[in-house]
């Protein structure tokens, strides 16, 4: 993994961390920084030492607070749709990735951090954090991929609220409609989430593919197409070695080993 300037990457039993770093600036996206975070997710997809992802941002007030306005007031109509297909590719990118990705959201998430949280399997908030797409406030609409996954997520309507009102809510709120997982004590978040992390990390590698694949491709299908695509999913795994150590072990009273190199 190459060195970033707004990027900080650890890894540690395999669980990947990257942290946005641009606390100046709360972590806002500019276009170095949306370059770097999809070549670093280019890195971790060719990294099989890695078997989970966790992101979060640097400092205690901002996971990341959204869109550079300094240099986002300066474009025109192409440089716009320019910036907004970079942010796209890059959180379509990070959405993608086969292995399990969660948000560590240690403050503000708003606009594209907000929707870079909604492309996570799933999210861990502190109490300070705060969610939002707050871009109606300026004008313009959500760019990366939020008119389009929070519906998804949290229902039409609660998601037009969120939109057309441009407010922002915190944790607890994000909670009870169903965009975090958890609230955590401040000083506790990334401790807890890196303990999720390592229990996820655990799991066999195939199958944590293959249920990340079933979930997300038959999600926005019709009920019998998703069916279909998770009895593809279930044969596969059972193709695998980790397949034959877990199901093994479970006979032989035992834990399983699953070593991260047991592909079908």
């Amino acid at each position: 993994m190459k060195d970033f300037e707004h990027l900080v990457f650890d890894m540690d039993q395999g669980v990947a961390t990257l942290t946005f770093h641009r606390p100046k600036a709360l972590n806002a996206l500019n276009a170095a920084l949306l370059a770097e975070f999809s070549q670093a997710l280019r890195d971790i997809e060719d990294d099989e030492s890695i078997r989970v992802l966790v992101l979060t941002g640097a400092g205690d007030k901002a996971f990341v607070a959204g869109a550079d306005i300094t240099e986002l007031a300066t474009f025109n109509p192409l440089q716009a749709r320019k910036f907004s297909r970079l942010g796209h590719q890059a959180i379509g990118a990070l959405q993608d990735l086969p292995i399990p990705v969660i948000a560590a959201v240690n403050g503000y998430a708003l606009g594209g951090g907000c929707e870079i949280a909604l492309a996570c399997d799933f999210v861990y908030a502190s109490e300070n954090a705060q969610f939002g797409l707050p871009e109606i406030n300026l004008g313009i609409i959500p760019g990366f991929g939020g008119t389009q996954r929070l519906p998804r997520l949290i229902g039409k309507n609660m998601a037009k609220e969120l939109i057309f009102t441009g407010k922002m809510i915190p944790a607890s709120e994000a909670r009870e409609i169903g965009l975090v997982n958890r609230v955590l004590a401040s000083d506790s978040l990334l401790a807890e989430t890196a303990k999720t992390a390592r229990s996820i990390a655990q799991k066999g590698k195939v199958s944590l593919r293959a249920a990340k694949h079933a979930v997300n491709t038959g999600t926005d299908a019709d009920l019998a197409t998703g069916c279909a695509v998770e009895v593809d999913a279930f044969a596969l795994c059972m193709a695998s070695e980790d397949a034959k150590e877990g199901t093994g072990a479970f006979l032989d009273k035992r834990k399983p080993s699953f070593d991260g190199n047991r592909d079908a």
